[in-house]
């Protein structure tokens, strides 16, 4: 039995991902993320106490600890994801070396998402990793949460994306070179 379309992309852009954070100052990037997640917080008015997802990021990933140490540095309370069996996500305080569950339900309180991904097209097609984790966590979100994608640069795609009736959109992607809105989420554009 042969590879979906899907499974096809996804194995191309898993490669795609190797090759880019190979060549790529991945500490300097994620500085870069940093600043430009920053400035889109601003825009969108996260402020102290309000809560934000981020993840830990793997070796190839955008990294997510300058973002995270620049939003607990404005006293905005970071959440990231803890894999249950079912591939859901629960939620724990980043800074919680216990790693207390939240609940599912946790996204709830956030605005502003940031979430992983291997790259996401310009009407918000995300392509994940397969286990479908986010797309159970994303209608838990609130109407007027900002949904983004860190991406490295080129990962961001004109090509449009295969999708599934599950699959949630995202509003906009950061990578080292800005944020851009994809067209699902210029509903949400400051």
């Amino acid at each position: 039995m042969g590879l979906s379309v899907k499974q096809q992309v996804r194995a191309q852009r898993r490669a795609a991902r190797r090759a880019i954070a190979a060549t790529r100052d991945l500490a300097a990037d994620g500085e870069a993320i940093a600043r430009h997640t920053l400035a889109l917080a601003d825009d969108l008015a996260i402020g102290p106490g309000e809560v934000v997802t981020a993840y830990e990021a793997l070796p190839a990933e955008p990294q997510t600890q300058a973002v995270c140490r620049a939003l607990t540095q404005r006293a905005v309370h970071v959440i990231v994801p803890i894999t249950l069996a079912s591939f859901d996500l629960d939620w724990h305080e980043l800074d919680d070396p216990d790693r207390t569950p939240l609940g599912l339900d946790a996204v709830a309180a956030c605005r502003l998402l940031l979430i992983p991904g291997l790259s996401v097209d310009r009407h918000g097609t995300r392509m994940g990793q397969a286990g479908g984790c986010y797309d159970r966590t994303l209608p838990r979100a609130r109407p007027d949460a900002v949904v983004v994608t860190l991406l490295h640069p080129g990962e961001f795609l004109d090509a449009t994306l295969p999708a599934d009736r599950w699959d949630q959109p995202v509003d906009a992607v950061v990578t080292a070179d800005g944020p851009a809105w994809t067209r699902h989420g210029q509903r949400h554009r400051p």
